[in-house]
């Protein structure tokens, strides 16, 4: 069983607005489905346009939060930032695989930070909480497997064994990585009150969509993430 995310009591302090929407898929029974080869293209093209109306407030929230934990955005901005950066100086995002590229669409169409994991690699319930400074971080560093700590102070994704991802969403470990369509996989979609809360639906929905497309059968539930306990969701 892959227990709901907890959110630290004291991630309040750092962003009061914040809620987040979980969503568990089970791929084992799935079959073999397509995604829309062209969705990354057209979100591109969206992002190149303008869209969405709230981004730019949106964004402008999560380089205040950085700040609020130590961290500078303008160097290590959050995830959704980083892809739009990207997008708007190459006028396109490389494809990696269907499931990243898909959840990086998601994340771009509506300016949101959107991760995913390998749930079956979790020990334990994910959970957002500030660092002391003492925790695991595996990663890779010029080729080399490496273990790292987070700034005491910074805000991280961990579980019973270490940390998933520094600065909240910009960047993930490898061991919890999300590597092949198989098992089960979690997804986290991060928004602060800049962004409306329907929209958080929406953004939910496209992801879900394009998961049952892709792996048809798949078993997917969701939840909005938030104080003092996770609500349930459909």
């Amino acid at each position: 069983m892959f227990d709901l995310p907890a959110i630290d009591e004291r991630i309040k302090t750092i962003a009061s607005g914040f809620r987040a929407m979980s969503v568990l898929v089970d791929v084992t029974a799935a079959s073999k489905g397509e995604l829309d080869p062209d969705i990354l293209a057209s979100v591109c093209a969206f992002v190149i346009d303008g869209g969405p109306s709230w981004a730019d407030a949106h964004l402008a929230s999560w380089a205040e939060t950085y700040q609020r934990f130590g961290a500078k955005p303008s160097r290590t901005p959050c995830s959704a930032q980083a892809l739009r950066k990207r997008v708007l100086k190459d006028g396109r995002l490389p494809a990696i695989n269907p499931v990243v590229n898909l959840y990086n669409a998601v994340s771009l169409r509506y300016a949101i930070p959107v991760g995913g994991e390998n749930a079956d690699a979790y020990a334990g319930r994910p959970l957002l909480t500030i660092a002391d400074g003492t925790e695991a971080f595996d990663t890779v560093m010029n080729g080399e497997a490496v273990v790292e700590n987070p700034e005491p102070g910074e805000v991280i994704w961990r579980d019973e064994i270490g940390v998933t991802c520094r600065r909240w969403n910009g960047r993930q470990g490898v061991r919890t990585r999300l590597e092949n369509a198989s098992g089960r996989m979690w997804f986290v979609l991060e928004s602060l009150e800049t962004m409306p809360e329907e929209t958080l639906r929406d953004a939910t929905t496209m992801l879900v969509e394009g998961l049952n497309a892709l792996m048809p059968g798949s078993v997917i539930s969701s939840a909005i993430v938030g104080w003092p306990e996770p609500k349930r969701g459909s």
